[in-house]
């Protein structure tokens, strides 16, 4: 099995890719490339694609591995965020590359947020980090998982140990906090 276990410990995994260990970066790839590819095609809605962005993640995560720190969040929510990053600029450069060359520059709407968008979203981000901080254990992990790997309440479940209604109360009463801490 190797040194990681059965279960894809993505965070030991991702560590030793950040040490240069090509066999980790393997095993990493054969454990989370299916849920990423997954992202990747809602997101883009094209298996082709889904397909090259993945190869760009990857090649991604490779290169900054050694950035990844556990304390930060979890190694499935940091390695969904490149894929999802790395899906909408593809996104936004086939866009670009299927209008028209001749199209007036000045009547091209810019898509870039503003200074303004961009504080509000890193205080938005930071008042969440915040409010999931103020979760129990048990809750903000059942959320995070939920939310940011994507996991569904069975996998919840399995993954940590607990009837799926305890999973299930522990998201609902997670949000609830975090609706109440967040505010309107």
């Amino acid at each position: 099995m190797g040194p990681f276990g059965g279960d894809g410990d993505t965070d030991a995994l991702l560590t030793a890719c950040g040490q240069g260990d090509e066999a980790a970066f393997a095993r990493l790839y054969r454990v989370t490339a299916p849920k990423l590819f997954g992202v990747l095609l809602r997101i883009l809605r094209r298996e082709d694609w889904a397909q090259e962005v993945l190869q760009e993640v990857y090649v991604t995560v490779w290169q900054h591995a050694g950035e990844y720190t556990a304390s930060r969040g979890a190694a499935m929510a940091w390695l969904t965020r490149i894929a999802r990053n790395r899906a909408l600029d593809w996104w936004r450069r086939s866009r670009n590359e299927i209008a028209d060359p001749d199209a007036d520059l000045a009547s091209i709407p810019d898509d870039a947020p503003h200074v303004e968008t961009t504080l509000a979203a890193d205080q938005d981000a930071r008042r969440l980090q915040d409010c999931l901080a103020r979760l129990g254990e048990r809750q903000r992990r059942a959320v995070q998982m939920a939310y940011f790997e994507g996991l569904s309440h069975s996998e919840l479940a399995a993954r940590l140990e607990a009837p799926i209604g305890s999973v299930k109360t522990w998201i609902r009463r997670g949000l609830l906090a975090l609706k109440e801490c967040l505010g309107p």
